[in-house]
């Protein structure tokens, strides 16, 4: 099957979508299928981390810097470019993930030459107006985002609490398209005795560590906030925030006991992930999250709220910690009930690890083409 996906978010950006949509392609093109990637150009220094790894082919086309996230790039818009090269060589299937100016011109070029077209959700735009004060345009940005999804045979979310909100706002064919997690690359062994004590861990110290986008709608300050109340506890606990984003300088201020590790990639990544301890996880606008099956992956003691990633693989006390959604009270309460029995907490990081292994990437493949069969895509098997 030829399969042509759109995003303006792909590696080698770092965030959940992009690295979600490489690994989806990189399974689908080692099932036999031929996918090609049309994306942004990047940095020639960005450029350069993947060129030659790549089992697919990408076509990269011109964007422009994101106010605020200089890292990203948004698309802009070629109907025309993509008429011309899928009127040459037609895909059985145009896959947009992403609705900026490139998406959607995708969108029309695929509707305009009859070419079925799906799509995915992975980003809650309309709740982030809140986080950036911009709730009065909510209603427009739902608008919006329904006018190009509902072109599509079927819209694939990785929730089933946001395929029912979407359903609400009246999105059409919404099925549900789960994620996997890369347990070869998250796993406990790759636990780091030397980058602990680089972080000023002494043995026996607890480690609470935060990944993400260092982006309002991530609530990092309420994270640190709960870390303080943990501090006041526990005078010798630690935490250690990787990612990088807009707020990193603001987050930086007032905090130089707390260790910025950056934005960090691969196996290092991995490494920073399992040295923790404790994954304090207080995101409140997530369509997924992928950062909490990693961090179960890495044998973590997970606290998140209960939806999303967390309320469908966390079980909480056997396998990590959820407590209601948005409860920002009952979230500081279990933080603090965890730190005082964090150590004794070895088989529910077990439990984690064993939960993230039935988290296959070529489960989510076998799920996306049945999806594409039952809506009538040729070749999808």
């Amino acid at each position: 099957m030829k399969i042509s996906l759109v995003t303006e978010t792909f590696p080698p950006e770092i965030n959940g979508v992009a690295m979600t949509l490489e690994r989806l392609v990189t399974r689908l093109s080692g099932c036999g299928h031929e996918v090609s990637v049309f994306r942004p150009r990047q940095s020639e220094a960005a450029e350069a981390r993947v060129n030659g790894s790549r089992v697919f082919v990408e076509e990269r086309f011109g964007g422009l810097p994101i106010p605020g996230y200089p890292e990203l790039r948004l698309g802009l818009p070629a109907k025309g470019r993509f008429v011309r090269r899928w009127r040459g060589n037609r895909p059985d299937v145009v896959h947009v993930a992403t609705e900026g100016p490139l998406g959607r011109s995708a969108v029309g070029a695929a509707c305009s030459l009859g070419i079925p077209l799906v799509t995915t959700f992975h980003t809650n735009f309309h709740d982030y107006m809140e986080h950036y004060r911009l709730g009065f345009l909510k209603s427009a940005c739902i608008a919006y985002l329904r006018s190009m999804h509902n072109r599509a045979l079927c819209n694939m979310v990785p929730d089933e609490t946001l395929m029912n909100e979407l359903v609400g706002y009246g999105f059409k064919s919404v099925s549900r398209l789960g994620r996997g997690v890369d347990t070869a690359l998250f796993r406990p062994d790759l636990r780091d005795a030397a980058l602990r004590a680089s972080w000023g861990v002494n043995e026996g110290d607890p480690v609470y560590i935060h990944v993400s986008r260092a982006a309002k709608e991530k609530n990092i300050p309420f994270v640190i906030e709960t870390f303080r109340r943990i501090q006041d506890r526990h005078p010798r606990a630690r935490c250690v925030v990787v990612g990088g984003g807009p707020l990193l300088k603001k987050l930086r201020r007032g905090n130089d006991d707390i260790v910025f590790a950056g934005m960090r990639y691969g196996e290092d990544l991995a490494r920073h992930y399992a040295s923790g301890d404790v994954f304090l996880f207080g995101s409140v606008t997530e369509t997924f999250g992928n950062v909490v099956t990693e961090g179960m992956a890495s044998g973590l003691i997970v606290l998140a709220y209960d939806y999303a990633a967390a309320k469908q693989y966390i079980k909480s006390g056997e396998n990590g910690f959820s407590v209601p959604a948005f409860d920002s009270e009952a979230f500081l309460k279990q933080a603090l009930a965890i730190s005082d029995k964090w150590s004794e907490l070895g088989g529910l990081r077990e439990a984690a690890r064993r939960t993230a292994r039935g988290l296959t990437w070529q489960g989510v493949v076998d799920v996306y083409l049945k999806t594409l069969k039952e809506h009538g895509v040729s070749g999808a098997c």
